[in-house]
C-alpha cells in the first residue's frame, strides 16, 4: 500500500522541485547567453580542467557526471567538433580513451567560470545565511547517502566507452 505524502511533505517536496528546476533553468539560460556554452559543456570542462594534465578516462567522466555512456559519447563528439576537447586512445589499454581539454576548451571554461560563480553566489549562496547553507549541505549529504544505499553512483562507469 502506498504511503502518500502528508500535506506538509507534499508542500516541501514541491518547493524543492520548483527551486531546483528554476535554479537550474536560470543558470542554464545565463550560461548559454553569457558563457556561450551549455551546462553539460561546462560540467565536462570543469572536470577536465581540474584533472591532472587536463585529461581523464572517459569512464571517470561517466562517474563524475553520472551520465549514461551513450549520452557522454554523443556529447563529447559535439564538443570535439567545436574544438573544446580531443579523445586519445590510451596506450596502456586500447579499450579506453582519454578525454583531453584543448586550449580552446581551457579558454572557454576560464571565461565562463567567473560568470557562473557570480550567479551561483547571487541566486543560491547569498539567499541563505552561513548556518543555513551549512545545514543545507548536511541535508544534501544525507539524501546522497540514502541514494547511494539504493543505487551505487554510476554503475555504468565500469564498462568501457
Amino acid at each position: 500500500m502506498t504511503e502518500w505524502l502528508t500535506d506538509d511533505e507534499q508542500r516541501d517536496w514541491r518547493r524543492y522541485v520548483e527551486m531546483q528546476g528554476r535554479l537550474t533553468a536560470q543558470i542554464a539560460a545565463h550560461m548559454q547567453a553569457e558563457g556561450k556554452m551549455s551546462v553539460p559543456d561546462y560540467e565536462v570542462l570543469v572536470h577536465l580542467s581540474e584533472a591532472p594534465d587536463g585529461r581523464m578516462r572517459s569512464t571517470d567522466l561517466i562517474e563524475c557526471t553520472c551520465w549514461e555512456k551513450s549520452r557522454l559519447s554523443h556529447h563529447l563528439t559535439r564538443m570535439e567538433k567545436r574544438g573544446l576537447i580531443t579523445r586519445e586512445t590510451r596506450a596502456d589499454d586500447l579499450r579506453y580513451s582519454d578525454v583531453v581539454i584543448t586550449a580552446a576548451g581551457q579558454a572557454a571554461i576560464e571565461s565562463a567560470a567567473p560568470m557562473h560563480v557570480a550567479h551561483v553566489r547571487t541566486w543560491f549562496i547569498e539567499a541563505l545565511t552561513p548556518a543555513e547553507l551549512a545545514t543545507f549541505g548536511e541535508l544534501c549529504e544525507k539524501v546522497i547517502a540514502r541514494l547511494d544505499e539504493v543505487t551505487p553512483l554510476c554503475e555504468e562507469a565500469a564498462s568501457p566507452v
